[in-house]
């Protein structure tokens, strides 16, 4: 009987797993620039937010994490794909569509792209000490949340702007569909 001896990946293993998430968020981002139809624009929208999500839970930010799957994901998306399902057919109903004008977008996204290249290559990676075992952060988030003295009331204002947002869009949205 032979048996295989697999190599002990164990110190590799946050950099593969960096390249995967890394891999997924650029992917899903690719795919929502360039996809033709709105849905699978979305669809590589919500692959890129999950791919960023996996990297704050690499850095040990899990709260930051999960609120993030929670409001992009659950949030965000949904009214995005909702307002797009209301009001996409409007221009097209209309013939007032414009044809799509690249250049612009390319001639930027390649500045940026240089820009971030030339950080890249003037960043020094040895600098950067291992910080250990990652704490929790929720606890702390959580405190500072309920906290009077510290987000309690922006946190509550923000909520209520956001609702306030959501119940106004649903009411115009209404609107002009009974018109």
């Amino acid at each position: 009987m032979v048996v295989l001896a697999l190599p002990d990946l164990t110190p590799h293993l946050p950099g593969i797993i960096f390249g995967l998430f890394t891999a997924f968020a650029v992917a899903g981002a690719l795919i929502a620039a360039t996809a033709p139809k709105i849905v699978h624009a979305a669809f590589g929208l919500m692959a890129s937010f999950f791919g960023v999500a996996g990297l704050y839970f690499q850095l040990g930010a899990d709260f930051v994490a999960l609120a993030h799957i929670i409001i992009y994901v659950g949030g965000i998306l949904v009214l995005l794909v909702f307002g797009v399902l209301l009001t996409g057919r409007t221009q097209a109903l209309l013939g007032i569509e414009k044809g799509h004008k690249t250049t612009g977008a390319v001639l930027i996204g390649g500045l940026v792209f240089f820009g971030l290249m030339l950080a890249i290559a003037g960043t020094e990676w040895n600098a950067v000490e291992d910080p250990g075992d990652p704490k929790p952060t929720t606890a702390a988030i959580g405190r500072a949340f309920l906290d009077p003295d510290q987000y309690l009331i922006p946190f509550e204002v923000a909520s209520v702007l956001l609702l306030a947002a959501l119940v106004g869009a649903a009411y115009l949205a209404r609107r002009r569909r009974e018109a």
